[in-house]
């Protein structure tokens, strides 16, 4: 079936009464309107906001002096004087009352399935913490991490946290240059991968490539492998097995309790640049953001069965399937696999099979739902669901109504939110509380959090008027800045719009005040919610032998949301055009990663250029969306170029 549904009639006006009800009586709702109270008056005392939720929800070694602190160039600090450590949080203060209660229940895309309390989970991460520290492991350390979906992946990442070691968890998709790239900025010691991960009924190689990886490196002294009997793979004089680590290391506890700054973790994302940027993300504040947020957004109940689909090497794997339902004591649940195998159906099985409650997901897969035809999910019993979310970009109403009538069967709210890695945590998020949602706008700021739209010189733009969507205050869950690299971190978020730390989004806002996002206004690409630089594909193009010059944008696209489409000038062909594309796609496939693949590509004599050399990039994407040019063309260099754009080779690359 079509992405296109039957509800064309909605506009950005209506509303959807909310159908999610919730006990009065309960201890959970009153506080939820104590909270109410406390969040009324955030924008105008969001220090005590942020003071009074750091009090209930986090658990301290030490008491902050300062709640919020501005230092020279953009350098903030949250919480100064606090001691706490992220993973206590997320297991010890758990084990008086739940250390029978499942944590994790993972599944892989062969049907296996494996599941642990938080007492078996507490002393997993006691003993990897200890296997990091016998190996010289330090605070000063930076851990990378290239592993599935799995419970291993977790036990590191809290690990490290314990220690407090910065990891660096890397997606899984990533070719081994982007990881050698990572790896090399961060000075990382250790990197920890398995043999291999499942996908579409095949195993991804994943130690083989991060032994590529490492050609040229001179900071990874060891690879710790956590070996599946997948695939196999070259031992080598560094390698050390995991199984054979745990097995040595005692239950001997070693947690300390770091600064409520300490860096915890360090993520890379696309930036304009085309060199990945790494970002920060300190301790208390961090954790504050994504305790707050997945206890509200998401009602977590004890009961509950919590399902975020994210990979974790994403922020919202990060914030959303790790650290802040564990911080909860929620129990979560992990998939290792392609959304539709061995076919279509595999999602609502697993959410009938394990009686999930809250689903969070992106449109991308919701889109790739819909193609599937309603009888799929309608012949699973998904009454156990309670609330939906939708991250990663923009969803429209149309798909919002498909996922509320389809798959919530009009008894669940969705919950429609918008951050980024940069924030930490979410921002914009209607509350499952509220009694009327509307399709398609991500609805209002959360508390403590103040949000604009506003035109370049920072004023604030009318009802229902595109602008920029910027924060006006800090709040604790923001990057601290980018490893390294601190003056592009200023000039990227803090000096673009000054006084204001600037989203590269897009958004309008209605006359009932919520907020609808349009997507990014940088160089930046959003593809199935991945991030992707059009800077880092332009120079991978750039890097293939014929390839003269190259310019990367998107298009709409029914599935993904946005389609790269890639305009290539070359200087030699020696091979038929569907050969050269064909090399194109693979070289680029090795250079960054499957997700970076174009869809479309556009073998063409010349870019059109203004007549400093900049590319005109709006005509190139009128060109990839079949729209006639259109806007100012006076400052183009040479208006023959256009013609010679309408007579090029497209060639379409179904990946």
């Amino acid at each position: 079936m079509s992405t296109k549904s039957n509800f064309k009639s909605l506009t950005q006006d209506k509303f959807i009464q909310n159908p999610y009800s919730t006990d009065d009586n309960s201890a959970f709702f009153s506080q939820w309107r104590q909270d109410q109270k406390e969040w009324h008056d955030s924008n105008e005392k969001f220090e005590s906001f942020w003071r009074v939720q750091a009090e209930r929800l986090l658990h301290w070694k030490s008491k902050w002096h300062t709640v919020f602190a501005e230092k020279e160039n953009h350098k903030f600090n949250w919480f100064s004087g606090g001691k706490l450590n992220v993973s206590y949080n997320c297991l010890d203060r758990h084990l008086h009352d739940k250390s029978d209660k499942l944590a994790v229940i993972c599944e892989s895309e062969d049907g296996t399935v494996e599941k642990v309390t938080y007492r078996q989970l507490h002393q997993q991460v006691v003993r990897f913490s200890n296997v990091l520290k016998n190996l010289g492991i330090t605070s000063e350390d930076v851990v990378s991490v290239y592993m599935p979906m799995s419970l291993e992946l977790v036990i590191v990442m809290l690990a490290c946290a314990r220690l407090g070691a910065m990891h660096n968890v890397i997606f899984p998709g990533f070719s081994a240059e982007s990881i050698r790239d990572r790896l090399n900025d961060c000075s990382s010691k250790i990197i920890v991968t398995a043999d291999g991960t499942w996908r579409k009924g095949k195993v991804l190689p994943l130690k083989n490539i991060v032994d590529k990886s490492l050609v040229g490196n001179k900071s990874v002294e060891n690879v710790i492998i956590w070996d599946r009997g997948l695939v196999s793979y070259r031992k080598n004089l560094n390698d050390l097995d995991w199984h054979q680590l745990m097995q040595k290391v005692c239950l001997e506890e070693n947690i300390r309790f770091w600064d409520s700054e300490h860096p915890l973790f360090l993520l890379y994302t696309s930036g304009s640049t085309g060199k990945p940027k790494g970002l920060v993300h300190t301790s208390a504040g961090y954790l504050l953001g994504a305790t707050l947020s997945s206890r509200y957004i998401f009602d977590l109940h004890p009961d509950d069965i919590y399902w975020c689909t994210a990979d974790i090497g994403w922020i919202t794997g990060h914030s959303y399937v790790v650290y802040g339902p564990l911080s909860n004591g929620s129990t979560i649940f992990l998939y290792e696999g392609a959304p539709s195998f061995p076919k279509p159906g595999r999602f609502w099985n697993m959410i009938e099979k394990h009686k999930i409650s809250k689903f969070y997901t992106a449109p991308t897969a919701i889109r790739m739902f819909m193609s599937e035809g309603v009888k799929i999910p309608h012949s699973y019993d998904l009454s156990s669901l309670k609330i939906l979310g939708s991250v990663g970009e923009p969803i429209n109403p149309d798909v919002w109504l498909w996922f509320f009538h389809h798959i919530g069967q009009k008894r669940c709210p969705v919950v429609d939110t918008w951050w980024q890695t940069e924030t930490g945590s979410i921002m914009i998020s209607p509350l499952p509380f509220e009694k009327t949602l509307k399709p398609g706008s991500a609805s209002k700021p959360l508390p403590g959090l103040i949000c604009d739209i506003v035109d370049e010189k920072g004023n604030t733009k009318g009802t229902n008027t595109e602008g920029f969507l910027v924060v006006r205050k800090p709040w604790p869950s923001m990057a601290r800045t980018i490893y390294n690299n601190h003056d592009r971190f200023v000039e990227q978020y803090w000096q673009k719009i000054p006084g204001v730390y600037f989203t590269g989004d897009g958004a309008k806002r209605d006359e009932d005040g919520f907020y609808w996002l349009l997507g990014r206004v940088d160089d930046v690409l959003n593809v199935s919610g991945h991030r992707l630089s059009t800077m880092e594909m332009e120079s991978a193009l750039v890097s293939y032998p014929s390839v003269v010059e190259a310019a990367v944008v998107g298009r709409p696209d029914d599935i993904t949301g946005e389609a790269i489409f890639c305009f290539v000038v070359i200087d030699k062909i020696g091979c038929t055009a569907d050969d050269l594309v064909s090399s194109l796609k693979q070289h680029v496939r090795k250079k960054i990663g499957a997700i970076a693949v174009p869809k479309d590509i556009c073998i063409v004599e010349q870019l059109p250029k203004t007549r400093s050399g900049k590319i005109m990039r709006r005509l190139l994407r009128d060109h990839a969306c079949g729209r006639s040019f259109s806007g100012d063309l006076s400052t183009i260099e040479d208006r023959a170029v256009l013609k010679s754009l309408q007579k090029s080779k497209t060639l379409d690359l179904r990946v």
